[in-house]
């Protein structure tokens, strides 16, 4: 009986040790697999989800409707438009839900190039905002490999010649947001 109760402690032991061998593997590969998540990946679960995005140039509030693989878009609270923010100008964000499912797969995968292409055939008035606080109003005109031209004029006014006060270059590095509404 002696024996019995011996092997039985050992067994436990054995057990045990085993145990939390396991825990600290789980915990670790935990952590390593974390590691490897950048912040866009984490957000991209968030679809649908009311959102504040912190840049330079201050908070944007909404809901995110879209991300690409540099790029976010937040529908505006009131509906009244959206803002498309380059992943490289974001600082914070608060509200992300939760993890994207690796099947889920990531979001569209164009670049912000192509988004604001698509803006700029679109027509709509803009605000652009650069990362040193500047602003301009206008009508998106060309969208080169790094910068977008904007016609600049009154943004509560349509894109006529007559209308267009200036042309403003902005590099896509300096990008901020482009709010449309």
């Amino acid at each position: 009986m002696r024996w019995q109760d011996l092997f039985a402690d050992l067994e436990a032991q054995l057990r045990h040790a085993q145990q939390r061998e396991q825990d600290v593997e789980v915990s670790d590969r935990t952590r390593r697999e974390r590691a490897e998540i950048r912040w866009a990946d984490r957000v991209a679960g968030s679809i649908g989800a009311e959102l504040s995005v912190t840049t330079p140039v201050g908070t944007t509030r909404g809901r995110l409707d879209d991300l690409g693989k540099d790029w976010l878009l937040l529908a505006d609270e009131r509906g009244l438009g959206a803002t498309l923010i380059p992943t490289s100008a974001v600082l914070t964000v608060s509200g992300a839900t939760r993890l994207v499912d690796a099947e889920q797969g990531f979001g569209r995968r164009f670049g912000v190039g192509v988004a604001l292409r698509a803006i700029s055939r679109d027509r709509a008035a803009v605000e652009v905002f650069d990362l040193a606080g500047g602003q301009t109003s206008g009508t998106i005109d060309v969208v080169g490999a790094d910068y977008l031209e904007v016609a600049e004029h009154p943004a509560d006014l349509p894109r006529r010649s007559e209308a267009v006060t200036g042309r403003r270059l902005v590099v896509f590095s300096s990008l901020a947001a482009v709010r449309r509404r």
